[in-house]
C-alpha cells in the first residue's frame, strides 16, 4: 500500500514539473517572437565587429527589430480588433 501512495506522490511531483517547463517555453517563444530579430541582429553586429568588418547593415536591422518590437508592444490589442493585429 505505501508503494502506491509513494508512485501518486512521484507522478503528482512529475505532473507539476512538466506543467512548469511547458510554461517556461511558451514564455521563450513569447519572448523569441517579440525580440528575435533585435537579438540576431544585436549577434550579427557582433559577429562583423570581432571579424573587423562594418556592422552597419546589421546594425540597422537591430534597430528596426527592436522599433518593430516596441510597436508591437504599445498595440492596444482587445476582443474587437484581435484579427487586425499582426
Amino acid at each position: 500500500m505505501k508503494t502506491a501512495i509513494h508512485s501518486r506522490i512521484r507522478g503528482q511531483g512529475m505532473t507539476e514539473y512538466i506543467i512548469i517547463v511547458a510554461l517556461i517555453a511558451v514564455a521563450a517563444i513569447g519572448v523569441y517572437t517579440a525580440f528575435g530579430k533585435t537579438v540576431r541582429g544585436q549577434m550579427a553586429v557582433t559577429a562583423q565587429s570581432l571579424a573587423g568588418k562594418s556592422a552597419s547593415q546589421a546594425r540597422t536591422e537591430s534597430n528596426d527589430g527592436g522599433t518593430a518590437a516596441q510597436d508591437q508592444a504599445s498595440r492596444q490589442i482587445r476582443l474587437d480588433n484581435y484579427d487586425q493585429a499582426q
